[in-house]
């Protein structure tokens, strides 16, 4: 889907950039954000606008998959069986440390979707949510765009260098998934052991 968007993007920026745009961020891509901030240091976008629509696309997204989760808890149960360790945790973090969850959810790889979803499936506002999210997904934004708007040149050359070394690149991305495979391989048991003791905390604070 991303190889797509980005064909669209380099050949449609000028007329459907921010089109493309919030459509980039509705699907979590921090490559879209970071596009938007090297096309706002070329001065194809206005930095501020991009900042606006991604961050109404994050924003967007998100309310889909609190949604789904609000609207759909038995389907939602079913099709996500393999990932109950993930909203157990995502459940118990929000009981944990309430609304703040929501605001660094961003940040969290691999738990981007399963909070709002996790969100959902519970009794929490909507409209608290919504408010918290939408804050979040314009910090998220701004904070991302405005440093590869301010890094774009340096950016552009590091593309340009790897564009003429692909297979410098290819070794990266071997070694990256390696990498993120290992961790989740070898933190299962930690993510585990956090659970259990996350819920020891909440039920012993509840007792109280």
């Amino acid at each position: 889907m991303e190889d797509f968007i980005i064909d669209l993007w380099g050949k449609y920026i000028q007329d459907w950039g921010y089109l493309i745009l919030f459509v980039w961020s509705i699907l979590e891509g921090e490559l879209g954000l970071i596009f938007a901030g090297i096309a706002a240091h070329t001065g194809d976008l206005n930095v501020f606008l991009a900042i606006f629509i991604a961050g109404l696309g994050g924003f967007t997204g998100d309310q889909i998959y609190f949604y789904l989760g609000r609207f759909n808890k038995s389907n939602i149960q079913k099709k996500f069986s393999s990932q109950r360790r993930k909203l157990a945790l995502a459940h118990l973090l929000l009981q944990k440390y309430g609304w703040s969850i929501i605001f660094i959810q961003r940040y969290m790889y691999g738990m981007r979707t399963i909070i709002p979803i996790s969100i959902g499936l519970t009794r929490y506002s909507a409209v608290k949510f919504a408010i918290i999210n939408l804050i979040s997904a314009w910090i998220w934004a701004a904070i991302t765009i405005l440093l590869a708007c301010y890094f774009g040149k340096n950016i552009l050359e590091l593309l340009l260098w790897f564009k003429n070394h692909p297979y410098i690149l290819l070794i990266l991305l071997i070694i990256f998934s390696g990498g993120v495979w290992y961790y989740f391989k070898t933190q299962t048991k930690r993510v585990d052991k956090r659970l259990d003791k996350l819920s020891q905390e909440i039920q012993t604070k509840e007792k109280m």
